[in-house]
């Protein structure tokens, strides 16, 4: 009687099933088309179902639409590709898987450093090219030792993974290299490890191994050749209808496993089409030609256990339940309370968790909250290991922070992680949806605690990044005052803040920056010099302003008098203020109508006088000036006003004169 022997790890992992998730969640919101970048998933049979649904793969982004929207699938895309997404104003929804994120961020902080990256992977695989294209040009891919060992002897390289690249292949690759100190990281996923490891053991206790997958799909390639190695009779189909071209025996024993993208339906058709193959007549055994072959694969089938996930039918529903056939000897029972949604009707295929098999009255438990609530988790825990950020709904406000609900799951936002400033009411993000940071996770105790004031840190870092990218010393910007301090005023310059020292606000002599500007007020400075190590921007306000030596010559002309404040005294002489920056002397020989001993018995510091120019050299940047010439030049003018004055009431001899008559009081 032949065996039949199914891996547990097959089918959708967990990056695929979240594509899928964001796929089905856009497609049942009437959101259509929606486009992928390449297939979804590697099946024919299933992209061509999503297609019939709306959902487009297209591998051309000049063929998607503008304004479309488009998933990342899990292996995530090129920067050029989202660029090139963003560009045409595409709605991206990014199902990354956060395992590939995670590889990603490792090799674009690397090569930040100037550090070459090493991937252990197929060059043309999407994965591979996706983290390829965040190495600003210091990555390589490598799929053997033998390409390892011809690679030069890179300093402190960064060693990286394909997520579902064989173990065994990887070491090799690390043991072939010749560069000094490598940092490596074992980045293949859990579950693809887990995949081949099982697939391995039922390969080599079977005389038929089938491996289920797409025929362009990596992971499932690796499943075939790795099972190949124990089992020589293995087959890889894509669909179930190819197993009508495997000649089964009686007593062969039979093993399935299925790649990474294999939906759960077609994995579960092949399984089920065991039951239909009828090959008795190829048996060369008689004794075994009344061998019930359908019946030892149902027997099989039927095996059910506490804790495993399964796909059942909705057979009835009740006010508390939800009956659904598994194909077990009898039909489980789902709690309302535990479905994840309500929404169901007869006839539906919904994926459930065995709770029990017996409850004492022959019913099998099942639930359907304990999967999501396992899938969120697990959502979770990628998130806070790969940096990814999560959305999260405030439901709570309690002591010291705020309870959200994450994917099903209670998470504990500390209040000083709420912003990047003091939170005076909680309440006020109760109700309110907001992207998080996951900083800690504890499965035993079931505890998740958040940030979103590390995702505002992030989103203002990018923001003066872009910003950052966009300044060049030398060039003159607009900015607003923000705020003043005794050494300068700090302006915004359109993100980040600059400093302009109080020595750079004014070509004079300045006691405080409120002399010159205000808060809130805008300006035009020149960027004097960039230093991002340190996050500083050096301004200069008066860099904007014309010198005044530079238009002295034209504004102040030899002979005119001018006002002006004295403004220090020497033995010699007075400095006149003319205006901020710009000064004249007056020599002591000019500063009376008559000889003095000193200055001070002519003016003091502080006063406001009239002084005539002299002269200008704005070479030499010295002025002359005179007081006792501006007294003279007055007093003559005045005299000359005063005669004027005379000459206008004069009486004219040859004319009479006419004397007004007097009234008596």
């Amino acid at each position: 009687m032949p065996q039949l022997r199914i891996a547990k790890n097959a089918g959708f992992c967990f990056g695929v099933r979240r594509a899928m998730a964001s796929v089905e969640a856009l497609l049942s919101g009437d959101e259509r088309p929606v486009y992928t970048l390449g297939p979804l998933m590697h099946n024919p049979d299933a992209v061509r179902d999503l297609e019939k649904r709306g959902c487009i793969s297209q591998e051309d982004i000049s063929l998607i639409p503008e304004g479309a929207t488009v998933v990342l699938r899990s292996h995530g895309v090129p920067l050029e590709d989202e660029k090139a997404l963003s560009e045409k104003g595409a709605r991206v929804v990014d199902a990354t898987c956060p395992f590939v994120k995670r590889i990603q961020a490792m090799a674009d902080a690397a090569s930040a450093q100037g550090r070459r990256v090493i991937v252990a992977g197929d060059k043309n695989h999407p994965e591979v090219r996706g983290v390829l294209s965040r190495t600003r040009g210091l990555g390589v891919a490598v799929s053997t030792a033998q390409e390892a060992a011809l690679l030069p002897a890179f300093d402190r390289p960064l060693v990286v993974s394909q997520t579902t690249f064989r173990t065994d292949r990887f070491n090799e690759i690390c043991g072939a290299l010749a560069s000094s100190d490598p940092q490596i990281e074992n980045t293949i996923c859990l579950t693809t490890e887990d995949r081949q490891r099982e697939a391995v053991d039922i390969a080599s206790q079977s005389d038929v191994m089938i491996v289920v997958g797409g025929r362009n799909s990596a992971n499932t390639r690796e499943l075939y050749k790795l099972c190949t190695a124990k089992c020589p009779r293995t087959y890889h189909i894509e669909r179930a209808r190819e197993l009508d071209d495997i000649l089964f025996h009686p007593k062969d024993r039979i093993g399935i496993t299925a790649g990474a993208s294999t939906p759960d339906g077609i994995f579960e058709e092949v399984v089920t089409r065991m039951s239909d193959i009828e090959k008795q007549e190829q048996v060369t055994d008689t004794q075994d030609t009344s061998t019930d072959f359908a019946s030892a694969i149902d027997e099989t089938l039927v095996q059910i256990r506490p804790g495993q996930t399964i796909t059942g039918t909705v057979v009835q529903i009740t006010d508390d339940e939800v009956c659904v056939n598994v194909g077990y000897k009898s039909d489980g029972l789902v709690k309302k309370s535990d479905l994840s949604s309500t929404d169901v009707k007869i006839g539906d295929e919904i994926e459930v968790e065995v709770v029990k098999v017996n409850d004492g009255e022959g019913n099998v438990l099942l639930s359907q909250r304990n999967i999501v609530n396992r899938k969120s988790w697990d959502a979770i825990v990628a998130a806070s290991e790969s940096g990814e950020f999560v959305k999260g709904v405030g439901k709570e406000a309690v002591k010291g922070g705020l309870i959200a609900d994450v994917m099903g799951i209670r998470a504990f936002i500390p209040a000083s992680l709420l912003s990047l400033r003091y939170v005076e009411k909680i309440d006020e993000f109760v109700g309110q949806e907001m992207d998080l940071k996951i900083i800690e996770t504890d499965k035993a105790k079931k505890r998740v605690v958040a940030s979103r004031k590390a995702v505002l840190q992030a989103e203002e870092a990018e923001k003066k990044k872009a910003v950052w990218e966009t300044l060049h010393e030398g060039e003159i910007v607009h900015g607003i005052v923000r705020r003043l301090t005794s050494f300068g005023a700090f302006v915004d310059i359109g993100g980040v803040d600059g400093l302009v020292h109080v020595t750079d606000l004014s070509w004079a002599r300045v006691g405080h920056p409120s002399e010159v500007v205000s808060v809130n007020q805008p300006i035009d400075v020149k960027i004097l010099k960039l230093d991002p190590e340190r996050d500083r921007i050096s301004l200069s306000y008066k860099a904007t302003l014309p010198k005044p030596w530079d238009v002295a010559g034209e504004k102040y002309i030899p002979g005119t008098i001018v006002t002006g404040k004295v403004v220090r005294i020497i033995d010699y002489g007075a400095f006149v203020e003319l205006e901020p920056g710009l000064d004249g002397m007056v020599h002591i020989s000019q500063c009376a109508l008559t000889r003095i001993a000193k200055v001070e018995d002519a003016v003091k510091v502080g006063d406001i006088i009239r002084v005539k120019i002299l002269s200008v050299d704005t070479e030499a940047k010295r002025i002359s000036l005179s007081i006792r010439q501006a007294l003279e030049d007055e007093a003559f003018e005045s005299v000359n006003n005063t005669t004027d004055a005379a000459d206008e009431f004069a009486i004219d001899d040859e004319q009479p004169v006419e004397i007004p008559e007097t009234t008596e009081e």
